[in-house]
């Protein structure tokens, strides 16, 4: 058997553990639970436990955890032991079914968007039996829901596992129209793209942006950027390779698929890409990748970045979220297919999706709305902040010839019609690549490149969901009350495509004839957090959200509020970072740089000798302005900063107020300090420069 083989999965209590450890008939009646989705029976709790408990133990566990995801946006754990004192002052090893279904941390602390008050400490978390227990540093992790003492949702993970059970029986009840009695469940299947960056430790630790904000707030770009596109698939350096080596094998342990691996475009990024998995276990798992990445990093003496622009001047980092539909008994919904059949069932999926998207664009774009995202899109290596759809031209042609009529371009005579046995086969790969487009046709899936590279793929997965749950739900209600199959199916794609093929564009989203071309089509530019958080109370999508339960009105409310505060004081930390640097770094090596050119031009002038010293005096003068200019600007931005916490019972104002104010003083500081960078002394220069932190590893 190959290494690989014997380590992948070796962590994780995962089917083959269970078949292995369980009696024969308690595992059939847990895979029936889950196969159903229905409540875990006590008693097969408590049988499970224990072989969980002991298989644990025998890896090397001494605790368990319930592990989480709260609003954070990263997970959380508390440790509990397996043991339990005896009366002879000895421990016994326990662990209930009791307590792998449900566990009580403390949740006040947590952000709750006002659900609840500081005093009320109790929250609960649930087992997901949908995703399996692993080991990881000597704890059983258990993934878990985490909800409030009245049932509110406080996590990333159950309006996602709402959201999958909507979209599922909105699908199905779209197959049955099209005669499939075979197919109990649809999942949602995710392949989550990782882009980060790995620098040097010992130079992370000079800078204190990056230990505080995750992104430098001071650099002037270095002579040499991505320019030269070497970077892109380019040879690994050993200490990376050695890095990725370490990396792959923690991720395997945990049944992680870590597929691809190479450089990217910018200079010290990098990317890993796993295999596809259920959407639920695909975010588990990427939450998990998150945190080895770091912590393997560690070891390497390196530090890996996952802010989505770390650099100003070169590629920041997304997480292409690969989405795609599939049923149980193996069928996927977004695979063109090869019979005539299945093309009209995938173009009626096809047009939900084209539906979903441009009907809920404002929450595909809130859903990627992170502090750091409003530095990445629009950018180079990002798509805009408009949401629109490549297709590619073969599937636009053919929605064309449907939406009028007409025949298709490659030659028919034949007006277009997708009656279930008259459209003719499509090849698999229907189109190219379109990495400029935030939503892509890849073949058989969508790609959402919008995604941050440091938050979790819930959020744009369970709107994804919700969306498209909703315009198949209005599908399904056509096709279940239509007597014939052929018209309905024509007569609803040809009117999806004529009232939304406005989100259709094949072209380059980097132009800014599409940002002109799209305000024509009236779709929207949402370019920052604050304006895009303002979307969530907008009755159409409180209405889809709460019509399939995914979240009531007041957790939406409650996510609103902890989106505002968050981007408050993500802003309110790289000010006061900004602050504290240009203070007591920038502003003293600068005064030193001018006091050094003075002492040289005295010096010189004391000797009595005719010597030129204009070129000193030149740019003494240039850094003395210049220090003025940062300590004005470092002034201004303390001023705002204060305003800006006046403010605090207001979060819309005061999130605006970070925007409007705050953002762009913060800004001025830094092109200041960063005009001060490329003239001062580099031995005078108090931290780490961009040439240092890319090219040094």
């Amino acid at each position: 058997m190959s290494y690989l083989s014997t380590i992948f999965g070796s962590n994780v209590f995962n089917d083959s553990v269970m078949r292995e450890r369980l009696p024969k008939e308690t595992y059939k009646v847990f895979k029936k639970t889950l196969a159903e989705g229905n409540a875990m029976d006590a008693s097969v709790a408590e049988i499970v436990a224990g072989a969980m408990k002991d298989w644990a133990i025998e890896k090397g566990a001494t605790h368990f955890t319930h592990w989480f995801q709260p609003m954070t946006g990263i997970t959380a754990e508390k440790h509990d032991s397996f043991i339990s004192p005896t009366d002879d002052g000895k421990v016994i090893l326990e662990f209930s079914g009791k307590e792998l279904i449900k566990g009580e941390p403390d949740a006040s602390s947590f952000p709750n968007g006002g659900l609840r008050a500081t005093f009320e400490a109790r929250g609960y978390t649930a087992w997901d039996c949908t995703s399996p227990a692993f080991v990881k540093d000597g704890v059983l992790c258990i993934p878990t829901a985490f909800c409030s003492y009245n049932g509110e949702a406080l996590d990333k993970k159950t309006p996602l596992l709402r959201s999958m059970q909507a979209i599922s029986d909105q699908a199905v009840r779209v197959l049955r129209a099209f005669g499939n009695t075979t197919t109990k469940k649809v999942i949602t299947t995710v392949g989550p793209e990782q882009e980060y960056f790995l620098i040097d430790k010992g130079l992370y630790e000079q800078r204190l942006d990056l230990m505080l904000a995750g992104r430098t707030l001071f650099g002037a770009m270095p002579p040499k950027g991505q320019e030269l596109d070497d970077h892109y698939f380019g040879s690994l350096k050993e200490r990376v390779s050695a890095y990725m080596k370490e990396l792959n094998a923690e991720l395997w342990k945990l049944g992680i698929s870590a597929k691809t691996q190479h450089n990217e475009v910018a200079p010290a990024q990098h990317e890993l890409a796993p295999i596809y998995a259920t959407t639920n276990i695909a975010t588990d798992h990427n939450q998990l990748v998150m945190e080895m990445m770091k912590k393997v990093a560690l070891r390497h003496n390196l530090v890996c970045l996952l802010h989505e622009k770390p650099f100003a001047g070169v590629n920041g980092s997304g997480k292409h979220n690969n989405w795609s539909l599939g049923t149980d008994d193996g069928i996927n919904l977004l695979d063109p297919g090869k019979t005539p059949h299945e093309n009209a069932q995938f173009l009626v999926f096809l047009a939900a999706t084209i539906k979903a998207v441009d009907k809920y664009a404002e929450l595909l774009r809130l859903s990627a709305a992170v502090p750091g995202n409003d530095h990445r899109l629009g950018a180079n290596e990002a798509p805009p902040a408009i949401i629109s759809m490549f297709l590619g031209s073969q599937l636009t042609n053919i929605l064309t010839s449907i939406e009028n009529g007409t025949p298709l371009e490659s030659g028919n005579k034949e007006p277009m019609t997708i009656g279930v046995t008259a459209l003719p086969p499509l090849p698999k790969d229907s189109t190219d690549r379109n990495r400029t487009s935030p939503f892509a046709f890849t073949g058989n899936k969508f790609e959402f490149r919008m995604t941050p590279s440091s938050g979790s793929i819930a959020g744009p997965n369970f709107v994804l969901n919700t969306a498209v749950a909703d315009t198949l739900s209005e599908i399904a209600d056509i096709l279940e009350g239509s007597d014939d199959l052929d018209t309905a199916v024509q007569t609803l794609i040809k009117d999806i495509v004529r009232k939304h093929k406005r989100v259709i564009f094949d072209g380059n989203n980097y132009s800014e004839n599409w940002v002109e071309e799209a305000k024509r089509r009236g779709l929207s530019n949402i370019k920052n957090m604050v304006d895009s958080v303002k979307t969530f109370l907008d009755e159409k999508n409180i209405a889809v959200l709460e019509k399939f339960k995914v979240l009531t009105k007041a957790e939406i409310h409650a996510r609103y509020e902890i989106g505002l505060e968050n981007y408050s004081k993500t802003i309110n930390i790289e000010a006061l970072t900004s602050l504290k640097m240009a203070r007591t770094e920038i502003l003293p090596a600068t005064i030193d740089y001018a006091t050094t050119l003075a002492d040289s031009i005295n010096a010189v002038k004391s000797t009595g000798l005719m010597v030129d010293t204009s070129s000193q005096e030149e740019l003494l003068i240039k850094v003395s302005s210049l220090n003025a200019k940062l300590t004005s600007a470092i002034n201004a931005l303390t001023e705002q900063v204060h305003k800006a916490h006046e403010l605090e019972a207001k979060p819309v104002v005061q999130a605006e107020y970070y925007r409007d104010m705050v953002f762009p003083a913060m800004n001025n500081l830094r092109e200041i300090a960063d005009q001060l960078e490329v003239i001062t002394d580099a031995s005078l220069w108090p931290f780490p420069t961009y040439a240092d932190l890319l090219f040094r590893v």
